[in-house]
Formats: structure tokens, sequence, C-alpha cells
């Protein structure tokens, strides 16, 4: 394997555990707005505990694809500035505002309020603007200043239907992938209202989710046409993307084990296997291009000097992170007590 397609291996794991982990957070405050004002459920309950804790080991995957891109891909820096300065921009002043008021909301009441409002509209807005920056890589929005810089064309964009369905396929990924993970995590808890209500979400969601991911391949613009040959040619992919979608979907009507209706685990393992085969299938026909057709992977790689050795301080990084990740997971999302606290039956 090639240097450059090692660094984009690499990039592509951190982006897609970003994706499913930032999905579910975000999501979660969503539905926790939402669950809020109900009174005959404490499905809100459920998310505000798992929102407590998660949103700052999500931040951590963000800086580390940030931090990995800019030293595996320097020179492509420059070129995507120009691109993603709106989006990434607007995206990053309301990750601010979020985690802001989710840091003081839980040391004084002053804002607790407010939490649920900023943390619910701010869940929706940031997930869409990140997917927005997919088609601006595609080609067709990128013009060129009289000092032969690099430009976004605003107007463009802002009228473009593909930016608008990637928009939707964005929100809709995010809350139906949050539904699931917070019904199965409802079910950890022994709180069965609470997964019914979940339940019930990602069974209208999910046949939202697929027709807005259909419609973002054929909302493409002209100059985009490559990427839609590509995904053509990579159509195997996105068949078992489909097949994992008909399982994870088709599971929130199997029984478990204990007899009930539902098995959510299985779920949310088939749809996060959904969106892998996807993303993979979009890589691969997203290649050789960075941003398509000014930037290739190889024209914007680093030097092999530079790349070995930010692969060693990731290696050591990561190799320091995991332990601590797992016993998050145990801690947070496994350990009974915590489920159970103000949850149960209802």
């Amino acid at each position: 394997m090639a240097d450059a397609e090692l660094g984009i291996l690499i990039l592509w794991v951190f982006l897609f555990v970003y994706s499913i982990a930032g999905s579910i957070d975000f999501g979660a405050g969503f539905w926790s707005m939402v669950f809020g004002t109900k009174r005959d459920t404490k499905a809100a309950d459920i998310a505000n505990r798992f929102l407590s804790p998660s949103w700052k080991v999500t931040n951590v995957f963000l800086v580390l694809f940030v931090v990995a891109f800019v030293g595996f891909f320097p020179f492509a820096t420059s070129t995507l500035g120009a691109l993603l300065v709106l989006p990434a921009g607007l995206a990053l002043a309301l990750l601010v505002l979020r985690s802001a008021f989710l840091v003081y909301a839980y040391s004084t009441h002053q804002y607790s309020g407010l939490l649920p409002v900023v943390s619910g509209v701010t869940g929706l807005l940031i997930p869409g603007l990140l997917v927005s920056a997919l088609p601006l890589t595609l080609g067709g929005f990128l013009g060129t200043t009289p000092e032969g810089e690099s430009s976004l064309l605003f107007g463009k964009l802002l009228t473009s239907p593909t930016l608008y369905a990637h928009l939707g396929f964005g929100l809709s990924t995010e809350l139906f992938l949050s539904a699931l993970f917070l019904a199965d995590y409802s079910r950890e808890g022994d709180d069965e209202r609470s997964f019914r209500a979940y339940r019930n979400a990602a069974i209208a969601l999910g046949p939202t989710t697929l027709a807005m991911g259909i419609l973002t391949s054929v909302t493409f613009v002209p100059e985009a046409q490559w990427i839609a040959r590509g995904i053509a040619e990579q159509w195997g992919w996105f068949v078992l993307s489909v097949a994992s979608f008909a399982i994870g979907y088709s599971a929130l009507w199997w029984k478990d084990p204990r007899g009930r209706i539902g098995f959510a685990r299985i779920a949310v393992l088939a749809i996060v296997a959904q969106y892998a085969f996807a993303s993979i299938g979009y890589g691969r026909a997203h290649m050789p291009y960075l941003v398509y057709p000014i930037l290739t992977f190889e024209e914007g790689f680093t030097s092999p000097q530079m790349f070995n050795a930010l692969l060693v301080g990731y290696a050591v990084g990561i190799g320091v992170l995991v332990p601590i990740f797992v016993w998050f997971w145990r801690l947070f999302l496994k350990d009974k007590t915590y489920l159970r606290q103000g949850g149960g039956e209802s």
C-alpha cells in the first residue's frame, strides 16, 4: 500500500468513527429537546444520561481527524480552506456554542433551561453543515479570483439542489442512527417505555434516510457526473449497504433472546455496517481526487519523512487512547448502575 493510500485509510477511520459517534451525540441532544416536553416517558433522561459524558469523547475524534489531515495532506489545506470556509466556520462556531452550554449547564442551574434548546438546535445544524462539505469537493463550486486564488461560488452553492439534498441526508442520518442507538441504550437500562419511543422514531426515519441517500446521488451538478460514474462502478459496496440497511431495519421487528419485540443491538450494528459499506464505495469512487479536478491525493500528500514520523506518533497516541475508550465504554455504556439512574419502567 502506497503512503498516500495508507494516509487516506487512517483519515477514513477517524472520519468514520467521528461521523458515527457525532451523529449519535448530536442526535441525542435533539431527542433530549423533543422528549423533554413529554411527561409520559423518560426518553429525555436516557438521552441526557448518554450525552453527559459522551460529547467530550466525540470531539477527540474530530481533533484527531483535523490534525491528521493537516499533517498528511499539508499541500491541500489552502484549496480546501477556500472551499470549506463557510460550512466549517459555521459548524465550528455552533460547536463552540454547544460545548460552552454543555459545560456551564452542568456547573450552574442558570443555563439549565436553555441547554436542551441549544443542544437540540445545534445538534441539528452541525451535522448538516459538515455533510454539506461533500458536494464542494466534487467540482462546480470553485472559482478563481483575478489574482489567481481559489474562491467559493456562494451563489451557485446556495441555489444548488445537491446542497440541500446533502443537508437532508445529514439530518436524517443523524436522527435515525441516534434513535437506534438510544433505543438500544434504553433497553440496556431496562427502560422499555423509552425503548418504544426511540424504536418508533427509528421506524419513521429509516425509509426517509434511505430516500435522502438516493436523492443526493441524483442531484449532482453537471460538473460532478464523474463521481456518479464512479459510484456506478462501485455498485457492489452500495448493494452491501442496502442489504445491511434491510437487515438493520427489519431487526426492529425481531424478538430478542428475552422475547421482547425489536432487536436494537443488531439494528445498530447493521446500520453502522451500512454506512461503512457506503462510505467505502463513495471513497473509492472519489479517488484519486481530493478536490475535482484541480487536486489529487498524491499532489496534496506530505513528504515520506514527515509521513513516517506522523505514523509513529499516531501509533503511540492510539495505543494510549484505546484503553481509555474501553474504560469509558464499560463505565458509562455498560455499567447497569449508571444506566438505571432514574430509569426503569415508567
